[in-house]
This record gives C-alpha cells, structure tokens and sequence, in this order.
C-alpha cells in the first residue's frame, strides 16, 4: 500500500538521520501544548530497548509536568535552554508552534543541536529543521485499498512509521516486513478467496 507513495522511503531516511544525529541520553522529545508526543516517547523507548540503540531513548519534554510527577515525567521546557552540541531536539508539532516553542527551537539550533520534526508543514520551522516530515492535517492521501479501507496517511501512523524505522538496522528484519506484520495485526488477517 506504501510501495508507490515515497513514504516508505522518506520515513527511513528520517529514522537514520534520527538515530546518526544524537548520543545516547541526548534525544529530547518535545511537542506543541496541546498534543504532548506521549505515544511517540513510548514507541521510540521500546525500539531502544528492543533493537540495542540507546540513542533512540528520549526524554519528553512537557510543556506543564505537575510538581509531583516521577523524574521521567517531570522534564519542563527549561531543559531545552540547556540544549547542547550532540543532543537532537525532535519536534512534534500536528499544529502550529507556537512563538516560546520557535524561539527555544531556534537557540538548541545555534549551540550546534539538531533540529528534527513531524509536523504539519509549519513556515516557521522551515529554516530551523535539519530534517522534517510534513504531514497535512487532513492527512496524505495514499491509493485506495479495499481490503484495508485506509485511504490516507495521519499523523498518528507517520510516528508508528519513524518509530519502527528508527529501530530497522541493517542485519534485523528489514522495515517493509516488520510493517506489513504491523498492518497484519491492525487489520487482522486478509479475507479468503
């Protein structure tokens, strides 16, 4: 279904830049105030775990974590102004960031960080991103699959892509497969003809 899109491709080639970008502990993970990339912090750690790249294991950073949330969980926007040469600052961003976002964005970029994201085509990342993946809010539109009914591309399923990618090495069960068992278990098994 993803064969002809690009997306396949473009998902791996951000998921490399992901994984050469940052060291291990240096991944911080950062969304807009209204959508914190919860599910993607989640996916990201169980690929660390799962394919031996501690690189891939982020820190998310909240916009407003309570005073009585565990460490993990606890991380303020006050980190990414101690944001530094090696660390990877990867935006999430399904609306627009807002202007404190831009302006931290802008200064992890100048001390020598890179700067990634999944959003929704915001101009004012444009000249900030060293990498990005744009995402329409009403989606990408992909050929028409009777048997899966999906008839577009969403944010939500642009992380789960990254995420696996980010944890395909070269000698593991390439992404095309461990995809197609993904949508395998998602749309459950294929009807008999």
């Amino acid at each position: 279904m993803l064969a002809a899109t690009g997306w396949v491709e473009r998902t791996e080639s951000f998921a490399g830049a992901l994984r050469r970008s940052t060291e291990p502990g240096g991944l911080l993970l950062v969304g807009t105030p209204t959508e914190e990339p919860w599910h993607l912090a989640a996916h990201l750690d169980d690929e660390s775990r799962f394919s031996g790249v501690p690189e891939l294991s982020p820190t998310l950073v909240r916009w407003s974590p309570p005073p009585d949330a565990p460490a993990h969980l606890a991380v303020g926007l006050d980190r990414l102004a101690a944001t530094r040469r090696g660390e990877t600052l990867f935006v999430v961003a399904p609306d627009a960031a807002p202007e404190q976002l831009l302006e931290r964005v802008a200064d992890a970029r100048r001390v020598g960080a890179t700067i990634l994201s999944i959003d929704d085509g915001d101009h004012e990342l444009d000249d900030l991103v060293h990498d990005r993946l744009s995402v329409p809010s009403d989606g990408v539109a992909l050929p028409t699959d009777a048997e899966l009914q999906v008839t577009s591309l969403d944010f939500d399923t642009v992380q789960h892509l990254v995420s696996v990618a980010a944890g395909d090495a070269p000698q593991r069960v390439s992404m095309r497969d461990r995809l197609s068992r993904l949508l395998d278990r998602v749309s459950g098994p294929a009807p008999r003809r």
